[in-house]
């Protein structure tokens, strides 16, 4: 999420839904997210982050690679179901919501390609 979405986030938060632009989409339109789903999904990416902070620290540590692997693994793993997460909303809502509006067809062109960057 970028400054300026956190931002946004953060001066909504008194909403029950947030809507965003996402300024590099084809289409431009708002982008709209529940705010508990908002809420779950960053603090999972919190909690992401300090583990990335504690495998910094094993490195500055000359901990052992192999125990450095593993927790780098585990990251992997949790990066993993949090873009599940967000890929599982956005074919339930946003992909529905285009859908409703007649534009799916854009809507599926943008997630081609960021699924094109995603995927290995």
């Amino acid at each position: 999420m970028s400054g300026e979405d956190q931002y946004s986030l953060n001066q909504d938060l008194h909403h029950h839904y947030t809507e965003h632009e996402h300024s590099e989409r084809l289409s431009g339109h708002g982008h709209v997210h529940d705010e508990e789903s908002l809420r779950r999904i960053i603090n999972r990416l919190s909690r992401i982050e300090g583990h990335i902070r504690g495998i910094k620290t094993m490195v500055q540590e000359s901990r052992p690679c192999p125990d450095v692997l593993v927790q780098i693994a585990a990251v992997r793993g949790a990066l993993d179901r949090v873009a599940r997460i967000i890929l599982d909303e956005h074919l339930t809502e946003c992909i529905g919501r285009a859908a409703q509006q007649g534009n799916i067809e854009v809507e599926i062109e943008e997630l081609k390609a960021a699924l094109d960057r995603f995927l290995p």
